[in-house]
């Protein structure tokens, strides 16, 4: 349900951009379909999944852990901002790997960094992100978890926008404040170059700086200008059902 919410506040206030409606009106009815269904998956299924299934499956296994551990709101926003992050960095790098890259290979083919694409996903990959597993056992171990569904909520609006277009003006101080250490919608861009790899983080830099995997605007690497917030899509032999389900078919990534 927050994650809902987010999603459709955001929407409407990257509606007010025209650049976002421009690359809204001109999005085909492909990627709208391949876009909508990963949304309807990560945004409504896997967090009702989450609630009936995997919560009361860890009630009949360890119901002596239900909300056994009491942790201030402070940690609690840490553990879901922080900790999650890392975990989720190497989950990312290891789908950009040789072994898995066929699954999030779909991802990969947005051609337009607009908010919608953030869910883009062959429908089951999100099966392999630490989110499914880890938030709903940590919200079934913690008595109060207010302050982790925040963390969550947080990270779930800062990867639609990071997804978008909407970039804050470098001459700003908001900037300054904000580049050193998060992840913007520009070093998401430099993420979806074909060319590169790295800026796996979804919050912090602080995680690609350390692995050596962090990738700046400046990078002689990066095929695209950087402030254009275009990404270099990766093309696929694969039909929009291959896409949704099965990303398996030989030769399904053009050279």
């Amino acid at each position: 349900m927050v994650s809902l919410i987010s999603f459709w506040l955001f929407f409407a206030f990257s509606l007010l951009q025209p650049q976002q409606r421009q690359f809204l009106a001109s999005k085909p009815w492909q990627d709208w379909l391949l876009d909508s269904a990963g949304l309807v998956v990560q945004g409504a299924i896997i967090p009702l999944l989450q609630l009936l299934l995997i919560i009361n499956f860890y009630s009949l296994i360890i119901p002596q852990w239900q909300h056994s551990f009491n942790l201030f709101f402070g940690g609690q926003f840490l553990l879901g901002f922080v900790a999650i992050d890392y975990v989720y960095y190497w989950a990312h790098r290891a789908l950009h790997g040789k072994l898995l890259f066929t699954i999030h290979q779909v991802h990969h083919t947005v051609s337009q960094m607009d908010m919608v694409s953030c869910a883009r996903n062959t429908l089951w990959s999100s099966l392999f992100l630490p989110y499914v597993w880890l938030n709903s056992f940590i919200i079934y171990f913690l008595q109060d978890a207010r302050g982790y569904i925040l963390a969550i909520s947080c990270t779930y609006l800062l990867d639609l926008w990071r997804h978008s277009s909407l970039n804050i003006n470098k001459d700003f101080l908001l900037h300054h404040c904000l580049n050193s250490w998060l992840i913007l919608p520009q070093d998401h861009n430099l993420h979806h170059q074909q060319a590169v790899g790295g800026n796996f983080s979804a919050n912090l830099k602080i995680w690609d700086k350390l692995h050596g995997t962090y990738l700046k605007d400046t990078s002689p690497e990066v095929v695209n200008q950087s402030n254009s917030l275009q990404p270099v899509p990766i093309k696929l032999n694969l039909t929009l059902w291959q896409q949704l389900v099965w990303p398996f078919a030989k030769n399904g990534q053009e050279s």
